[in-house]
């Protein structure tokens, strides 16, 4: 550790007083604190309170983190020592923090002495908010209230978010309670019921047999206010919900309105006929999405566009997808939107390997963060695939933990935890405890030091081989415009083209009245490749294209 000098009013000292020898947790808490660009001061272990308090007076440190990790009867005279010979000091704008084993800290919470208490269980991003300045701030105020700001203060931790809505819109207000106390998430994504997301300002077109069906049976601006005032405690999570399928900007009005929207999630493609979460034509779906885009970002409020993930789970090849993704990037820059969202699906379709996955969603960052700039500042979110979650809870933990390893190989700003319990049942707020501290150990154990996943010469060479491929797909995509078109891969009319052609096509879309269907995919080598029909061969996505036009596709549009 380095040592601060006597007059750093701004050092922090540390040591393990009394008779603990362990000293791990303070030696961590001071290493934190010079990455944050503190002077540090070690006493070592087994530090006499006399002892401690000369070195104070010597040094004069702005903070001292005190630990003590034995048992809480031994700790409570000791502490209360400290306290008493401590009074001067605090009187001379000293602060003292703590850690120690969860019995122990109760002790010292109870002592009176510390402006911060940590007993283990928090992990490094509370130490490093409180490190930030977070202490200086009470409740609220010490949590960042923009996403923004709050992915900010984290950094480099990312961000953890978890979906939740259940069929009783009381047992989500308590859900939502119960997660905000129990300080685990940044970002609690509200899920409300298809009728709501469908016809919430239609309520005479909705069917009371779907209440509660996907989600919790929001049915007023009250019931969105209740939710929100039940996140104000804990860590004061961030709220966002999920999109209308229609009636998208009243929709984005009242969320900004009654939970203090997080960021937008609009798609660009879907909630439409096409998947049949609402019935409006997929050119008018494409262009109130666009409009949606513009209306957040006049008012700067980030944007994700839900997209690259819905062609995968499809079973769309890859090629798809990730065009989809740059596509979905695109538009939101077009429409002026500042802070963009990248959502990064991993384990679409199930049966992907860890190699082609990785090289699919970095082939997608390089073509995505191409379009960045100062006006266009893009946050990474990954996720792990909803469908590949096993049945079996235990194997389905496995899951959640090494999808979340893979995923940190892209730096992500913020993670969406998946709960491992989504194949067999919606998750409740043990649940998801549980799968955020998995992931959270997960994450951790990363920013210690992980390999360059993204080094391997299997994912460059599918990377590269993707960014080709692709871009000859855009370009199909360009080159099916009416002349007239300035930029057709913001243009509805060429968009809605691109599908009904099949240029951006999967296989789960046959039979759909607005998409071609007709595109067939296996996984191979563990990608998701078009193949020939007739002979089960990959089909490149040069020749899928060209045999597309050569059928007279183009023509007949």
């Amino acid at each position: 550790m380095r040592a601060g000098s006597s007059e750093a009013r701004g050092a922090i000292l540390g040591a393990a007083i009394g008779d603990c020898v362990h000293v791990a947790g303070v030696y961590n808490f001071l290493r934190l604190a010079e990455a944050q660009g503190y002077q540090t001061v070690f006493l070592g272990p087994a530090v006499p309170v006399e002892k401690l308090l000369e070195a104070v007076r010597a040094h004069r440190p702005g903070l001292v983190g005190v630990s003590y990790r034995l048992t809480p009867a031994a700790a409570e005279p000791l502490l209360r020592e400290l306290a008493a010979g401590a009074e001067e000091l605090r009187a001379q704008g000293v602060r003292f923090a703590f850690g120690g084993t969860p019995p122990v800290c109760r002790v010292a919470e109870e002592v009176g002495l510390f402006e911060r208490v940590f007993d283990g269980t928090e992990g490094d991003e509370a130490v490093i908010a409180y490190l930030r300045g977070g202490a200086a701030r009470q409740g609220r105020e010490r949590y960042a209230r923009t996403l923004v700001e709050r992915i900010q203060a984290q950094a480099p931790y990312p961000l953890l978010r978890h979906h939740f809505g259940l069929p009783s819109l009381e047992e989500t207000i308590r859900g939502v309670r119960e997660l905000a106390e129990a300080k685990v998430l940044d970002v609690i994504s509200l899920g409300p019921d298809q009728n709501a997301q469908e016809s919430f300002f239609r309520p005479q077109e909705m069917d009371p047999r779907q209440d509660g069906a996907g989600g919790v049976p929001v049915r007023s601006p009250a019931d969105f206010r209740a939710l929100y005032e039940a996140a104000q405690c804990g860590n004061y999570p961030l709220l966002r919900s999920y999109s209308g399928t229609r009636d998208l900007i009243p929709m984005a009005e009242l969320l900004v309105k009654t939970i203090h929207l997080a960021w937008g999630a609009i798609p660009l493609f879907w909630y439409n006929v096409l998947d049949g979460r609402s019935q409006r034509p997929l050119l008018e779906s494409i262009q109130e999405a666009q409009a949606a885009m513009a209306w957040h970002a006049q008012r700067g409020i980030p944007v994700e566009v839900n997209e690259a993930h819905h062609w995968s789970l499809r079973d769309a090849p890859d090629e798809v997808a990730v065009a989809a993704g740059f596509l979905a990037a695109y538009n939101a820059r077009r429409a002026g939107v500042r802070d963009y969202v990248a959502q990064f699906m991993f384990n679409s379709p199930p049966g992907t390997s860890f190699r082609m996955d990785l090289a699919k969603m970095l082939a997608q960052w390089d073509l995505i963060s191409s379009l960045s700039g100062p006006e266009f500042r893009i946050w990474r979110q990954t996720r792990t695939g909803l469908a590949s979650l096993p049945a079996d809870l235990d194997v389905a933990k496995g899951q959640l933990a090494s999808s979340t390893f893979l995923q940190m190989a892209l730096q992500p700003h913020i993670v969406h935890v998946v709960a491992h319990c989504e194949a067999d049942h919606a998750a409740r707020p043990r649940d998801i405890v549980e799968a955020v501290k998995i992931a959270r150990g997960t994450i951790r154990n990363c920013l210690h030091g992980m390999p360059d996943l993204a080094a391997d010469p299997v994912v460059q060479e599918r990377r590269e081989e993707l960014k080709a491929e692709v871009w000859f797909l855009l370009e199909a995509i360009r080159q099916v415009a009416p002349p007239e078109v300035e930029d057709p891969w913001a243009d509805p009319a060429t968009l809605e083209r691109a599908v009904r052609l099949g240029l951006l096509d999967a296989p789960h879309l046959k039979g759909n009245p607005c998409a071609r269907g007709q595109v067939v995919t296996r996984l191979v080598d563990g990608a998701c490749r078009a193949v020939d029909p007739e002979t089960g061969r990959v089909l490149p996505e040069r020749q899928r294209v060209a045999r597309l036009l050569r059928q007279g596709v183009k023509a007949a549009s």
